[in-house]
């Protein structure tokens, strides 16, 4: 199935590893340039290295906390592949713990960066894919704690919900300009991520596996794959949702 991917132009945040990596090496396998950015320039240079051999790409540091980074990292995509078709949206977890124990500065941390980060980064892709009319995808990596709480997680639990729903706004406001806007929900995808969350307690991951139908953790190139292809023209007619990439693991349809 060709995607039409071939020529297009990503900016994937969060994407010199885990989920966002595996989405740009999916975006990059058919023929799509991106820029990818992290707030690690050593990581943003390893991840460039590997893309480029598939498709044009380029690195830049950015923080999404900082109210600059979204513009900044779309100027690049224009200045440097001429044009932007689509923006990946991947923000690392807040800190694990459940919503009564997070102090006050924790859950701030997390608002900065976790939902305002991301909201000023999608509000500002779409308002720039809309210039024009000329249309794109937006995509948010969220969890599927959008959906149900995940234990031990308070922070997403509580912050997840919320950017679902700032996705169908956006999806709302920006559908009649071309602009598509959707949440992924990854469920337990084999990441440094998962691995962090794990460590120590694997009472906790057998409960976990227990819980999905398909009886194993996702690898990061699964989740990339379903990525690539509701940013990519082929699932033109997909906005406004939140697809969960979780094994079946969430009890709700």
């Amino acid at each position: 199935m060709d995607l039409g991917l071939s020529g297009r132009v990503f900016v994937v945040t969060g994407g010199s590893s885990g989920l966002g990596l595996a989405t740009a090496r999916a975006l990059a396998a058919e023929g799509a340039r991106t820029v990818i950015s992290s707030r690690d320039r050593g990581k943003v240079d390893r991840a460039v290295a590997e893309l480029s051999p598939l498709a044009p790409s380029v690195g830049a540091v950015a923080d999404l906390a900082d109210p600059q980074a979204p513009g900044r990292l779309l100027d690049l995509a224009e200045e440097t592949h001429g044009r932007v078709d689509g923006v990946l949206i991947s923000v690392g977890g807040p800190p694990p713990g459940t919503a009564a124990s997070a102090e006050d500065d924790q859950w701030r941390a997390a608002f900065e960066s976790v939902f305002l980060g991301a909201v000023r980064c999608a509000r500002t892709a779409a308002a720039r894919l809309a210039e024009g009319d000329r249309g794109g995808a937006i995509g948010l990596v969220l969890s599927s704690s959008a959906r149900s709480p995940i234990t031990g997680l308070g922070i997403s639990n509580g912050l997840r919900p919320g950017l679902a729903m700032v996705a169908k706004d956006l999806a709302d406001e920006y559908g009649p300009r071309g602009v598509r806007v959707l949440g992924l929900l990854p469920g337990r995808i084999a990441t440094d991520r998962t691995a962090e969350l794990d460590r120590g307690r694997p009472e906790a991951r057998e409960r976990a596996l227990a819980g999905i139908p398909l009886g194993r953790y996702g690898e990061p190139e699964e989740f990339g794959r379903v990525a690539a292809f509701l940013l990519s023209p082929a699932a033109s007619y997909v906005t406004g949702t939140s697809v969960p990439v979780d094994g079946g693991a969430l009890r709700t349809p």
